[in-house]
């Protein structure tokens, strides 16, 4: 699990530090690759931010509830995507992140 959120978390152009697991997006780039227009992208910053906040929560539970934490912090973060991004938007976030976890 630790595994897939990571691949997320860079996937997204995200930078992760030591066992805190700060989340730093690059809302410029993914904002530039969805096309998103002011309003999404202050949405998707806001997405961001609240995705970081999680993961960074994620990090500092037992490890035997990190796992749900994270999944959590993940599936949370789509959700929140999809009621943004417009379908074609969201199909090409998926990808990206599909993409990343096969290489």
């Amino acid at each position: 699990m630790k595994r897939l959120v990571l691949l997320v978390v860079v996937a997204l152009g995200k930078k992760v530090e030591g066992k805190d697991w700060k989340v730093d997006v690059n809302v410029a780039k993914l904002s530039k690759y969805l096309n998103l227009d002011a309003r999404q992208m202050e949405e998707v910053a806001n997405i961001s931010d609240y995705f970081a906040d999680k993961v960074q929560s994620a990090s500092y539970a037992k490890e035997a509830k990190q796992g749900k934490k994270l999944r959590e912090a993940v599936y949370g973060n789509f959700k929140l995507m999809k009621r943004t991004l417009t379908n074609e938007q969201y199909k090409k976030y998926v990808q990206l992140l599909n993409v990343t976890l096969k290489n």
